[in-house]
């Protein structure tokens, strides 16, 4: 089990809003329920299997040029605990105890 914090920027557009390239990248996510995502301001956060996480990543990366992108810039940060299962709510929890 992996968590992962993906940003995927189209560059090279016509317009400096990069909403709706968001959401066509997020369309990717419906053919994966086994991964869990928390979109936040910033980028996707991703619980599952890295390989799986992985090629996910992969597909939204490519969405940005399906939709007149000239150029994707996408920064990956993975998290991949194997001495016990961790969750992002676990993470939170485990924080928000230590207040």
């Amino acid at each position: 089990m992996a968590i992962v914090e993906a940003t995927i920027t189209p560059l090279g557009t016509a317009s400096t809003s990069i909403s709706q390239y968001v959401a066509n990248c997020h369309k990717v996510l419906n053919h994966y329920p086994e991964i869990k995502y928390q979109l936040t301001p910033m980028g996707t956060i991703f619980e599952g299997e890295l390989s799986t996480i992985l090629q996910v990543i992969e597909k939204m990366h490519e969405v940005p040029f399906t939709s007149g992108a000239q150029r994707v810039s996408t920064s990956i940060k993975i998290d991949d605990r194997r001495d016990k299962q961790a969750t992002m709510s676990e993470k939170l929890r485990s924080v928000q105890e230590k207040w």
